[in-house]
């Protein structure tokens, strides 16, 4: 992910607003993460990913909500829970992986429509596959 060059690191309340409710959602300490990079190295998702863990948490630290927002790593994660177990200093990353999801899923805007799926798409998808891809994209 490229950050657009007109982006500023600020201390505005609006970012620091997002910074604490990524904090306060995820009950983490996004100031503990030093970036090693213990996280990404060991997730099985990073290969797959837009934007690595540690980079998520470097976002989130900043306050860019909008680029954390609009990245696909945020619902490539698995949850797997490497990235907590690799973390020197507990920081649990796929708590914050998530609070992200919930502040983007409390927007209320679908990001799946099941109207739109192909008929022969809906024939042959697995029905718990459909119901997990409602539940993680939809609100």
């Amino acid at each position: 992910m490229h950050l657009d060059k007109s982006v500023r690191i600020t201390r505005d309340k609006e970012t620091l607003g997002f910074v604490a409710k990524v904090e306060r959602i995820s009950g983490q300490n996004l100031k503990a993460c030093y970036q090693c990079g213990k996280c990404s190295a060991g997730c099985p998702m990073a290969a797959y990913m837009d934007v690595l863990p540690n980079q998520i948490i470097r976002l989130a630290q900043f306050g860019f909500e909008e680029e954390l927002v609009k990245s696909e790593s945020i619902w490539t994660c698995v949850s797997c829970l490497t990235c907590n177990n690799r973390c020197p200093k507990g920081v649990k990353i796929a708590e914050v992986i998530e609070a992200v999801r919930q502040i983007v899923l409390r927007t209320r805007k679908d990001h799946m429509d099941v109207e739109k799926l192909p008929l022969g798409t809906l024939r042959n998808i697995p029905p718990i596959a459909l119901i997990g891809s409602m539940r993680k994209f939809t609100s």
